[in-house]
């Protein structure tokens, strides 16, 4: 057998790799060292978490936020008994922090000082926490497996975790979508990394870590769901777009699968989409007072164009298939182009666009105006010829629906003109313009009643014009008993998140839209024909009732919908 013979570079790569390896355990030994040194000085035990075992249930006393704030975490508990792990144990914040916990709730609280890599061990595990706090949905499968035996084979996500290489993959896909559809989620995220899967739900418009899975199941989920997609299973260099149905008794839900390829494989996004739920109406969505009058009375005349405006993921199409719901009656024929098309509607004629035969917006759109409708829902208007034929549809007795990608109400005026539209054209076709966002939810369990500060009041100057909207909210009529007359911001008292069981620590529960309506009647029509710019457009609109995004912010903060740090994170431009 002849002998292996390694080159010199070799040896000195091995020789360099070792060399690592030895600095590498001495920096450790160094910090763990001053870390034990740091615990003598302040009479304080140390102990070193990374070989020491920490609870996974044990680290969500606090949150994640408050763990990195503050830089403490909970490592074992048991009953009132607690251990705090901290780096520093001269930070008067942190421990304030942990004197507030121990005072607020009557724990027995044991404080170690640890070093920074142990704690960053901690934070690593809040990695698994949204599915920690949902192992009871884990042990749902779609496809209706006995409970009991699921449990006997999983007694925990643990042991789910350890053994997620012999379950079969249609399982582990079945275990993700039940903690999606538990969680409310809008979309699930498969990641893939260098070494693992990265599993994600976006819920209430925000992205969470759920699970961290083996590298190698990652190519069995992927050929799963193209199959489940009609995808083809070869295509591993081109983007691919498909769906696929799950229901049950209890539910029935679409999915939008979008595969991309990555630099680590395959990226897959799945929107879901619940085709079970049922009377969503304006009033729920968000909407109210004037601003409801107003679309209801617009998206009832005959002809017209209606509009809402808003970045991606602001809820826009959800208000049209809203609006759609509430004028789809026997007596009239509505016809669709969307890219793609999110939710069926009995009575309602879907179109799908499909630029790589040619079925652009514009086609379609062409080809349904000798469809004789009466209703048109144009997905999004991202385009000259679009914009041009949805006017002339508009002009011709039609009643157009369709989205705008512009940050307010007012935007959307200058941007058609600037898409090639003649301002009189808008001026007479456009009858109303609806520009949104969408907010989190207060968990109405756990939400925490505060007051202003003088501080908070100065920051919050920065922001947004606080007397405008203070004169705003004191006169809406719907906030008499909330804003009075003589009250100033320090008067008022506000909401902000805490977090319990119920929202599953988040503070947040839901989503709730807040809204800018515009009229375009009278004035504001003068001014589009002058092609006025967009600040003057929304001062005269300003000037005649509208309510901006802002206010109607305001108006749902102060009823203790949501707060103020949810309205300023969704109008900052």
């Amino acid at each position: 057998m002849p002998k292996v013979i390694r080159g010199k570079s070799s040896i000195n790569e091995e020789k360099k790799l070792k060399t690592q390896v030895v600095i590498s355990t001495i920096n450790k030994a160094e910090e763990e060292e001053q870390a034990a040194s740091l615990a003598r000085s302040a009479g304080l035990p140390y102990i070193d978490l990374n070989i020491f075992p920490i609870g996974s249930d044990d680290i969500r006393t606090i949150s994640e936020e408050n763990s990195r704030k503050y830089s403490v975490g909970v490592f074992r508990k048991k009953g009132t008994n607690f251990h705090f792990a901290i780096i520093d144990p001269n930070n008067e914040e942190t421990l304030q922090f942990i004197n507030e916990l121990k005072k607020a709730n009557g724990w027995q609280v044991s404080i170690f000082v640890v070093s920074k890599a142990s704690l960053q061990r901690i934070w690593n595990k809040y990695k698994d926490a949204p599915l920690l706090e949902n192992i009871d949905m884990l042990k749902m499968s779609l496809q209706g497996s006995d409970l009991e035996e699921f449990e006997k084979q999983f007694g925990d996500l643990l042991e789910l975790k350890n053994r997620m290489r012999e379950i079969p993959t249609t399982q582990i896909i079945s275990i993700v979508m039940s903690g999606g559809i538990k969680m409310r989620a809008s979309d699930i995220h498969f990641e893939p990394e260098e070494e693992s899967a990265r599993l994600r739900y976006r819920i209430d418009g925000v992205l969470h870590d759920a699970m961290t899975l083996p590298r190698e199941v990652l190519s069995g989920l992927v050929a799963r769901i193209k199959v489940l997609s009609n995808l083809k299973l070869d295509e591993h260099r081109l983007p691919q777009d498909g769906r696929f149905k799950i229901e049950n008794e209890s539910y029935k839900f679409s999915l939008r699968v979008s595969i991309l390829p990555v630099f680590d494989g395959e990226k897959i996004v799945m929107r879901l989409l619940d085709e079970s739920s049922k009377g969503l109406t304006l009033e729920k969505m968000g909407l109210s007072g004037l601003p409801l009058e107003t679309v209801h009375r617009e998206i009832k005349k005959p002809n017209g164009m209606v509009l809402v405006t808003g970045p991606t993921g602001s809820g826009k199409t959800t208000t049209l298939y809203t609006v759609m719901d509430i004028i789809n009656t026997v007596d009239v024929n509505i016809s669709t182009v969307e890219d793609p098309v999110e939710y069926r509607m009995p009575r309602v004629n879907q179109t799908q666009v499909n630029t790589k035969i040619g079925m652009t917006f514009a086609s379609a759109l062409r080809a349904l105006l000798r469809q004789d409708p009466d209703i048109i829902m144009v997905g999004e208007i991202r385009d000259k010829e679009t914009l041009e034929i949805a006017i002339q549809a508009a002009m011709t007795g039609h009643l157009v629906l369709s989205t705008l990608h512009t940050n307010s109400a007012a935007g959307a005026l200058p941007r058609m003109i600037d898409m090639g539209a003649e301002p009189f054209l808008i001026a007479s076709t456009v009858n109303v313009i609806i520009a949104q966002r969408l907010v989190r939810k207060l968990c109405p369990e756990c939400r925490q009643e505060y007051f202003l500060t003088d501080k908070e009041i100065k920051t919050l100057k920065n922001s947004v014009d606080l007397d405008s909207i203070i004169k705003f909210l004191k006169n809406n009529k719907e906030l008499g008993k909330v804003v009075k007359t003589g009250d100033s911001w320090s008067d008022i008292k506000f909401y902000k998140a805490k977090g319990c069981e119920q929202c599953s620590n988040e503070g947040y529960h839901g989503r709730l839209g807040i809204f800018e309506v515009l009229d375009v009647s009278g004035e504001v029509e003068k001014m589009i024909v002058e092609s006025a710019s967009t600040e003057m457009i929304e001062k005269v609109a300003k000037e005649k009732g509208m309510t901006t995004m802002v206010e109607d912010g305001f108006v749902k903060v102060v009823q203790g919908i949501t707060s103020i740090e949810e309205v300023l994170r969704v109008t900052k431009e």
